[in-house]
């Protein structure tokens, strides 16, 4: 159930590669309706509904031998989720790892993290992370839903998806009726924040949808002021119900907080420096980016579509701050001074061909075919040649100081990366229920690096490598439904993981290949109480191979290592009486290092770093009354260790968020929302062993939303 009234449901279909259900370009179901409030329980998002982030074949989850989330865009914003990350991480066995290093926006999932092992989508086409880093979508006012494979995804969307992969589809226009969302809103930390949204149809064959979301905080720690600006705009055509064309632009502004971690007092967090920020006071981040689509679906028969998808993201980023502090005999030394720039452009065209064959009503076959390509050029600047700047400060009375930089940000290297794949999937139905299910992808991507020095103060670029790294993965899968409403299933996927980033493969990691990985995967899926309720439930084992090892501190780096993980995943939604509802998630898993040294030193049977082996979101939801609801969310995540040893602990957490609306009239609400209401001092990820990235204190927002 969603909280705001959803105003754009009609692109699902031309923002993903789906198989077409008639030969019309269907406009999914509207909702019609006035209220602010939804009252009651809508399944928008559930096992029935077909989803293309698991399948290329747009088949329901209850069809698919995988585990799949989706997280409604109205229930995001409904929760007073203030980021993408803070969405993503409330579905099942997603937790953070972001820091200002990768922008902000890495996960972890089954055991495995970063932007190597989770990949990032958006509309259903993958981000191309670099040194790391993707700061590409910003703002949950622009998501019509968040989509979690778990598990290996390298067969539907290349290398670095062996923990799974998160789409963030994008809102859509309604081709139905006009109409109009707002929010604006203060809260702590002299926060503040406006958004809004309009779309409709122009004619017949026209309609469009523009948003915009601005916020700016002074932030919970000191200097820590930041803001926001995305922008979007869409317009599609659809000339005749057989032929649909999209156009979409989208634009994110990013200046986020320069905080890079409290560093630990004796090992613990101490409430004295909760909110010092040691960066210098000049510190700065800034993030741009540019998107911008064009999609052509074309459906000539009931058993026949075309699917094309052009694409072209820039991606300006910059740091220059002091980043590392650490406790030394009553003071903090700090250290780091890293001044770096990031330009980065991707083009790229993914196209694909779905063909059914009905032979009976129980029995037939599916099999969509297509091609992956992508070009992605990037320049590194940096400062790394500076003198270092380092000093020894009172943990509690300090100047910040300011940025020292004695080389300059400049151009140091850049890379061409070429990345082309063929894909293909096939689902073949056989009667009761059964259907088999299988993938294969190969890919082929090559990468070139050049260094950039500047002898005699003239910029020389020096050819490094050219290095091609080629993939097959493949997975097969059955489901059993012995009725509509459930199915079991079992699944066995392969994948892979680059070593570090495939964009900017170093010089000791360019004479390996990358990391290889299995999973294997049981699970049920169920709909129940007259579709009131759904539940999930699965098991996994997934193995990495080829990791990066050291036998001994003089011997040659081998590509030997290995880690897995194991685990069981739930989650249950239910629509109660009486205007109550739960929806509710969790995991616990074993992850570990099977076999792997570095330095001479063996840490087989320790938790990889940044992995939570126990999570749980739980929200509870009451319609008190048709004008006032109630929401209660509960965040667990286990603990983690910042260290391969597992000597430096992060402890777990748990945390409580809770939403009070009350509709002034049918198309004007009031949210109260407060944050972290036992106002938890906890880490949500860490930067160095003994520097923690520290999640919000205490906060209330109050916000006044509109819709017509």
């Amino acid at each position: 159930m969603s909280l705001i009234t959803s105003r754009a449901r009609s692109g699902a279909l031309l923002v993903i590669v789906a198989a077409p259900a008639t030969a019309q370009v269907a406009e999914p179901e509207q909702v019609d309706t006035t209220a602010i409030l939804v009252i009651g329980h809508e399944d928008r998002t559930g096992l029935a509904t077909p989803n293309a982030t698991a399948s290329r074949l747009n088949l329901t989850p209850l069809e698919t031998p995988a585990s799949i989330a989706s997280i409604d865009g109205d229930t995001v914003r409904a929760r007073g989720d203030r980021s993408i990350v803070e969405a993503q991480t409330r579905a099942p066995g997603i937790t953070s790892v972001a820091d200002p290093g990768n922008g902000g926006t890495a996960l972890a999932a089954r055991g495995f993290s970063g932007q190597g092992s989770v990949l990032q989508l958006i509309d259903g086409v993958r981000l191309f992370p670099a040194a790391g880093t993707i700061t590409f979508p910003t703002d949950p006012w622009m998501v019509e839903r968040i989509d979690v494979l778990s598990g290996p995804a390298s067969v539907l969307y290349g290398q670095g998806a062996l923990g799974g992969a998160v789409n963030v589809v994008m809102r859509q226009p309604d081709a139905t009726r006009t109409g109009f969302e707002g929010e604006v809103g203060y809260g702590a930390q002299n926060s503040v924040r406006a958004a809004g949204g309009i779309g409709g149809p122009i004619d017949e064959a026209l309609a469009y949808r523009v948003d915009g979301s601005w916020w700016r905080s002074d932030g919970y720690v000191d200097r820590g002021r930041s803001r926001s600006l995305a922008l979007s705009g869409t317009l599609r055509w659809t000339p005749a119900s057989t032929l649909a064309i999209t156009l979409r632009g989208d634009h994110g502004d990013q200046r986020p907080m320069a905080y890079f971690g409290t560093p630990l007092i004796d090992g613990r967090l101490d409430a004295r420096n909760r909110t010092t920020n040691y960066n210098v006071a000049d510190a700065r981040m800034h993030f741009r980016d540019d998107r911008a689509t064009l999609q052509v679906d074309w459906m000539p028969s009931e058993t026949l579509h075309f699917s094309n998808i052009a694409y072209r993201l820039t991606s300006d980023r910059f740091w220059r701050n002091l980043e590392s502090y650490r406790w030394v005999a009553g003071t903090i030394r700090r250290g780091d001074n890293f001044g770096i720039r990031h330009d980065q452009t991707q083009w790229g065209d993914q196209a694909s061909m779905t063909l059914k064959t009905p032979i009976s009503d129980a029995i037939g076959n599916a099999l969509v075919i297509g091609v992956d390509a992508n070009l992605v050029k990037f320049t590194h600047a940096n400062n790394f040649g500076s003198d270092p700047q380092g000093d020894t400060i009172d943990p509690f009375a300090f100047n910040p100081g300011l940025f020292l930089d004695t080389q300059g940000i400049a151009p140091r290297y850049r890379t061409r990366t070429e990345a082309f794949a063929v894909f293909a999937e096939d689902r073949v139905t056989l009667g009761g229920g059964v259907s088999i299910i299988g993938g294969l992808r190969h890919e082929e991507d090559r990468v070139r690096r050049w260094a950039i020095a500047y002898p005699g103060g003239d910029r020389a670029d020096t050819f490094v490598f050219d290095r091609t790294f080629r993939n097959t993965t493949w997975r097969v899968g059955t489901v059993w439904q012995p009725v509509s409403t459930v199915s079991l299933y079992a699944q066995f996927a392969t994948g892979v993981d680059p070593l570090g980033t495939l964009t900017t493969v170093g010089t000791g990691q360019v004479a390996f290949g990358n990391a290889r990985g299995d999973q294997v995967e049981a699970g049920v899926k169920a709909v129940f109480a007259q579709g009131r309720g759904t539940a999930t439930l699965a098991a996994y084992r997934i193995v990495k191979k080829g990791l990066l090892a050291q036998r001994t501190v003089s011997s040659p780096i081998e590509q030997v290592g290995q880690r897995s993980a194991r685990g069981i995943e739930g989650a249950v939604a239910f629509a109660l009486p009486h205007g109550l509802g739960i929806d509710a998630n969790g995991s616990m898993l074993d992850a570990r290092f099977d076999d792997f040294l570095s330095d001479g030193i063996r840490f087989d049977g320790r938790t990889p770093p940044g992995i939570a082996e126990t999570m749980a979101n739980v929200w509870l939801r009451w319609d008190a009354t048709p004008r006032l609801q109630l929401r209660g969310g509960l965040r667990h995540v286990g603990r983690r260790f910042s260290d391969n040893a597992n000597r430096f602990r992060i402890p777990g957490y748990a945390t409580i968020d809770a939403t009070i609306s009350y509709a002034l009239t049918d198309h004007v609400a009031v949210d109260l929302r407060g944050y972290n209401l036992l106002d938890k001092d906890y880490a949500v990820t860490s930067y160095g062993e003994g520097q923690w990235i520290l999640g919000r204190p205490h906060s209330l927002d109050i916000a006044l939303r509109a819709a017509f």
